[in-house]
This record gives structure tokens, sequence and C-alpha cells, in this order.
């Protein structure tokens, strides 16, 4: 693996705590809308190639599709959040992401690019990390979370949904395919925010199979380039949102 980066011992298996569900709705003080505020639901939940039966997404520009068909969160991320933000901590519990499942038992240091998880009677695809957007800082009311979440690498990710079946809270996950055990999230992480210019690295991430274009675009405008591309747009919450 270029750059000598120690990879961690994946697991194999994990559980879903929770399923959530969120109808898009007015968000903070500006004319933004969002669909972040998922709820808990108990009872089985299709899975389609474009996500949960009932969730829905507001800025479908940024959020959805099939390449974002599910969002997935690690349980274990919340105390760390009210560890490192106690006059917040009470906001960090599960949801407060907007995932629409509540992982337990699993990180991003466990799950790869490409794997595939059977998870009720639905196979789901690890198809890419979450990059932190703005309205993160708005949902915490902390006013750089979006870069916080970015630099700790507490992202969360997203599935693909491959074989559409129902998923339920209590359900666990078992693997079934790993075929880039070299490429797990924090290895994109780790490229995309600090390693940035990493040239091996960057070749050898264009080249992995089912690659999100937008992704692969990324990366590819850097091999060009030599440059970074700039985040603020993402990270920071514009005018008419914050009005």
């Amino acid at each position: 693996m270029t750059g000598g980066t120690e990879l961690p011992d994946q697991i194999r298996q994990f559980a879903i705590a929770e399923v959530r569900l969120g109808r898009a709705k007015p968000f903070g003080p500006g004319t933004a809308r969002s669909a972040i505020d998922k709820h808990p639901v108990t009872t089985s939940l299709l899975a389609t190639a474009l996500g949960l039966e009932g969730d829905e997404q507001a800025d479908l520009r940024h959020h959805g599709g099939a390449d974002k068909a599910i969002h997935a969160y690690s349980a274990e991320h919340y105390p760390k959040w009210a560890h490192d933000l106690p006059e917040a901590a009470t906001q960090f519990r599960t949801g407060g992401f907007g995932e629409n499942l509540v992982v337990e038992g699993a990180t991003e240091a466990d799950l790869c690019l490409g794997d595939r998880w059977r998870v009720g009677n639905a196979l789901l695809e690890v198809s890419q990390g979450r990059q932190p957007c703005w309205k993160l800082n708005i949902r915490f009311d902390v006013p750089d979370m979006a870069r916080r979440v970015q630099a700790t690498g507490r992202s969360g990710w997203y599935f693909r949904v491959i074989e559409p079946g129902h998923i339920k809270a209590g359900d666990h996950a078992s693997l079934e395919e790993r075929p880039a055990p070299d490429w797990p999230l924090t290895r994109v992480t780790e490229l995309f925010y600090k390693d940035r210019l990493n040239r091996p690295a960057l070749i050898a991430f264009v080249a992995l199979p089912g690659l999100p274009e937008s992704w692969r675009t990324l990366a590819e405008r850097r091999l060009r380039s030599g440059e970074v591309e700039n985040w603020d747009s993402r990270l920071n919450a514009p005018r008419e949102a914050l009005a």
C-alpha cells in the first residue's frame, strides 16, 4: 500500500441500532430546506436504488441518488463529539447527523470502498464517505462543525443498494465481498483532506472500480493541476442560509 499507512483489521459484522427517515422542511433561520431531521422507525422498510422508502432529501444536487442512497453513521462517534464540544453535548445523540442507519460495532476504519454488506435481505455497497457541508454548522449551532467533521474523519458513509430488500432496526450486517481491502474509508479521508497531492495514492484511487463520478473527477483534477480544490462553499454557510 502506498504511503506505508498501517491498515486496521476490518470487521465483518456490525449491527443496525436504528433506522431513520426524514421529510424535507425549512431549515435554520434562512431560506434553506433540509431532511436532516430524521426520526426512528420500528417497522421494516424497503431499501431501493434511490434510498429507503419514505425518506426524502431536500437538495437533490448534493444529496440522494444511487451513490448516496442510504447514509450510515457510527453510534461510537457521539460520545467523542460530546467530549470535544461539551457546550453542545446534549445535541450529540443518535440521528444528529441525519443518518438513515445508526450503526453499532463499526466506524469508517472498519469499512472499505466497494464493500458489499447483507443487511436484512438487502445487499448494500459502500460507495463513499460523506463530505460534510455547512448545514452541520447550523444543525449543531457550532460555526465550524463541518470543518471539524472533515478533520476528524467522523463523517459517516453512504451505501448504494445493489439488491433491494427490507431493513429494520436490530438487523445485523454481514460482509459478503471486499474487493478493495487496501481502501478503508479512513484512507480516503487521509488522501482527500491531509495527504492531498500524493500522486501514487491518487493514481491508485482513480483506478478503483465503482467510484462515484464526482470522486473520480476530483482526483483526476488534482493529478492534472497539482492543486487542491477550494472547500469554502461546502463548509461555510451562505449568507441566505443565515438570514
